[in-house]
């Protein structure tokens, strides 16, 4: 066994995957209400920098909560562990090289300053997609709203469980005054210098 060493000066590093890539990975925090629009900008933003050549992928409930946490469930604990997982999945995205485009609820300052720190500070851009409860309310697309009103659902951020507005967001984006595509603009705006190699 004495030929078993440590070889990681000689793995790959993310300098090399972005040099690869063309890119600068960062991780896109978008957090806010349940039907806040932040899975469809994610989505809209994730097509946009395809277009532009930039290598991203999104995380979202919907392809995180139907596999790696399909064990947890909607309590503050699980919530937290589920933001756990993923940010761990965002950092080995960041470290491929990729920017990670992550579209979550992360309903307190807690939470959100726990992914940072797990991810890194240098690495984290929070992007609070800023939508009034009455209008996500409105929107409602999963019926989600309507099932916690009646108590159906328990634990449903906005309704029995607190959200917590972001103190110092690096962007805040108001999709009641504004389209998908003038929303994802913005974001462009501010994060392509952000993700441009050279």
């Amino acid at each position: 066994m004495e030929n078993i060493h440590p070889i990681f000066d000689r793995l790959l590093q993310r300098k090399d995957r972005e040099a690869f890539l063309n890119q600068k990975a960062k991780v896109l925090w978008l957090t806010g209400l349940s039907g806040s629009g932040k899975s469809t900008i994610a989505q809209a933003l994730e097509r946009e920098l395809y277009n532009r050549g930039y290598f991203a992928q999104v995380l979202d409930g919907d392809n995180i909560r139907n596999g790696i946490n399909n064990n947890l469930g909607f309590s503050l604990k699980d919530r937290k562990e589920n933001i756990r997982r993923i940010a761990e999945v965002a950092k080995l995205y960041l470290h491929s090289g990729v920017i990670s485009i992550n579209s979550f609820i992360s309903p307190t300052q807690e939470i959100r300053a726990f992914a940072k720190s797990i991810i890194g500070s240098e690495d984290f851009i929070e992007i609070y997609i800023n939508t009034p409860l009455e209008v996500c309310e409105s929107r409602d697309v999963k019926g989600l709203y309507k099932k916690a009103r009646k108590g159906e659902i328990e634990g449903f951020t906005g309704i029995d469980s607190p959200y917590e507005v972001p103190e110092e967001p690096d962007l805040e984006i108001k999709t009641e005054q504004q389209s998908i595509q003038e929303s994802v603009a913005i974001i462009l705006e501010y994060v392509i210098p952000i993700i441009k190699l050279n």
